[in-house]
Parts: structure tokens; sequence; C-alpha cells
């Protein structure tokens, strides 16, 4: 009776084999060093960043547009913010799209939806970074600006 292959390999032959199996694992993308891409917060993320950025948030309502477009209600998450420079809570809106196809679709139905909570057009302010955009009647004061768009930017990843 002959011995099964493997128990007549010597020493060589297995490490050799060994080290064959190493390159196929290493071929076949099973070990990554690099970390992945990282994709847009959902609004908990979001929040979490406003308030790491000096930010308060509050009576944050689901669905809140500030307009009556149903579209970007399904979007659409209103809050009350303050925080650094900005004393007075202020109402923002944030609207949170699937993906950039979506962003884009969508994006002038901001501007037009703002027109229904915005009094003074030039105080008008909003931050984006696909696929999110934030606006709201202003002015908003800079520290609290640069906040809310550090935290958006943070937030979108690579933009969905």
């Amino acid at each position: 009776m002959s011995q099964p292959a493997l128990r007549r390999a010597g020493a060589p032959q297995i490490a050799a084999l060994a080290a064959l199996l190493a390159v196929v694992l290493v071929a076949c993308g099973t070990v990554s060093t690099s970390p992945p891409a990282p994709t847009p917060a959902d609004f908990a993320g979001i929040a979490a960043l406003l308030l790491r950025n000096g930010l308060h948030v509050d009576r944050i309502v689901s669905g809140e547009a500030g307009c009556d477009d149903l579209d970007l209600g399904r979007t659409a998450i209103a809050l009350d913010a303050a925080g650094l420079d900005q004393t007075t809570p202020t109402r923002i809106y944030m609207y949170i799209f699937r993906n950039r196809a979506s962003f884009e679709r969508m994006r002038p139905a901001v501007d037009a939806c703002a027109r229904s909570y915005v009094t003074d057009p030039a105080a008008f302010e909003s931050v984006e970074s696909s696929p999110f955009v934030v606006a709201g009647a202003g002015p908003w004061a800079p520290e609290f600006r640069a906040a809310v768009r550090d935290a958006i930017v943070e937030a979108a990843g690579t933009g969905g």
C-alpha cells in the first residue's frame, strides 16, 4: 500500500504550498490595507457632528420641509439650532437625499421651498454637501455657519 501524497511530501513542499495559498488569498482581495470609503451619515450621525462642533439642537421634527412640497417632506428634518456665536435659536431645515442623483434632481426644489419660510431673501442661508442641504432664514452668525458647514461636509463622506 502506498501512503497518501501529503504524508510523503516533505517540509519544503508544504512550505511552498502554504506560500502559494497566501499569494492566492492576497490576490483575491481578502486582505485590505486601506479603510473603506466613508458613506453619508444618517440623521443621528449629523446631529452628533453638530453637537461635537458646539451647536445645540432642539424641537426636531421629521418630515417638516418648511413648505407644502411632499417630495421634500420625505427627506426633511426641521430643528432649532444655536451655539457658538448664534445665541438665539434659529429654525433650520435639513434635507437628506438618498444619493447624489437625488440631490442634484431635488436641489432646486429646496430654494423654491425656502420662499415659504424666508422673509428676507437677502438673509437666506444654506450649506450643502451632496447628499445634504441645510437651509434657513438668516443671517446666521459666522462661527455658527462654519460649524454647520463643517458638520455637513464631514457627514457627507464621499457624497453618496
